[in-house]
């Protein structure tokens, strides 16, 4: 995979050089022969090169880490040279040499390797105040160290969670579309199935008795023709998600649409007034119940039945066709179950020993 390339950003360069400002006490050791040049020169290289470094490990760049290796190994070389040739007042740059290597290897998963690096500035400073006599500003230099890279170490472990924090919303909120999707495919399915399937058995009503009963066909037809302004009209209320569909208005649809098909349809209700959570989501099965039996049972009978049982409803819709209404266990049930399982309910759909086709709906209350 190509490495994409590094821009640092100029917020982030400023940030990490902003508090470079205690490199300025071994600078002010910098005068004009050729030794001070040569620190002076040095100092800045270092004071570069770990400004990009540092900055870089606050980037996360797992691709360039690598590069942040190499980096901070250049990092450490100058900063003990600089603190082993020029004395006492050089000892800080010490404490940044612990800051980079806390912003490089600080990560998750790189912890040990920045304790490591961090055991190994601190025990380089102490052997360099011994060196020049400095052991007090050596140890001053070490509280520091540590107290700055376990500052650069939180702020970066904060960084990684924070990042983690908005790779989850990201994924939340496709999960959240893609289930809105799936809903809202169900609605669309539910309420163009059955009216689409209601349409086509009253056309094809009016086909037949055109020509021997005008009247009853214009009925047929004014009936399609309401049928179709309802569509629309619920259709729109359910693009904007204000939808509500009872059980008792979807009964007495069902009957009249068993009707229109030659299909007798007998009705028993013993629950009582059920929630209206439960109401709807029974009207959608009751639907799609309905609107298979029109479509694939062939059937002449249905019996519907709404009923109360250990503290659970239960619908059931039952014909007498023949087993092509087995083949309508298709998206719409399918959805369904998924919408009564989510609530601990229950959709089973099959063909009965005796013949004919059931679908039995079970919802806690």
């Amino acid at each position: 995979m190509p490495v994409q390339r590094w821009r640092p950003s100029v917020g982030g360069l400023l940030w990490v050089g902003v508090w470079t400002f205690p490199l300025l006490d071994p600078l002010s050791t910098v005068d004009g022969t050729r030794g001070g040049i040569i620190a002076g020169v040095g100092l800045g290289v270092f004071t570069l090169t770990y400004v990009v470094i540092t900055t870089l490990g606050f980037d996360h760049r797992e691709d360039l880490r690598r590069v942040a290796d190499v980096g901070f190994g250049a990092v450490a070389a100058l900063g003990v040279g600089l603190a082993a040739a020029y004395g006492e007042h050089w000892l800080i740059v010490m404490l940044f040499v612990g800051t980079c290597g806390a912003a490089v290897y600080a990560g998750y998963e790189r912890v040990t390797v920045a304790l490591v690096v961090l055991a190994s500035v601190l025990a380089a400073t102490v052997l360099l105040g011994l060196l020049h006599n400095a052991l007090s500003t050596a140890l001053i230099t070490v509280i520091g160290t540590v107290l700055a890279s376990g500052l650069v170490g939180a702020v970066r472990q904060m960084q990684r969670l924070i990042r983690e924090l908005q790779r989850t919303r990201d994924a939340l909120a496709t999960a959240a579309v893609a289930e809105e999707r799936l809903r809202f495919s169900r609605d669309l399915h539910d309420l163009l199935g059955h009216t689409l399937s209601v349409i086509v058995v009253k056309a094809e009503v009016v086909r037949r008795i055109a020509e021997r009963d005008p009247a009853a066909a214009a009925a047929q037809a004014a009936d399609i023709e309401d049928i179709g302004r309802r569509a629309l009209v619920e259709i729109r209320e359910a693009v904007t998600g204000y939808r509500e569909s009872g059980l008792t208005a979807e009964l007495t649809r069902a009957k009249g649409v068993l009707s229109s098909a030659g299909i007798t349809a007998t009705v028993q209700r013993t629950a009582d007034p059920l929630p209206e959570a439960a109401d709807q989501l029974l009207a959608w099965v009751l639907r799609e119940a309905t609107t298979n039996v029109v479509r694939h049972s062939g059937a002449q009978r249905c019996d519907i039945e709404i009923s109360t049982v250990d503290g659970a409803a239960a619908l059931s819709v039952v014909d007498n066709g023949g087993t092509a209404s087995g083949a309508a266990f298709g998206n719409g049930l399918r959805g369904l179950t998924e919408r009564l399982g989510a609530v601990g309910g229950t959709l089973q759909a099959g063909t009965r020993d005796g013949g004919g086709f059931a679908v039995v709906a079970r919802l806690p209350l």
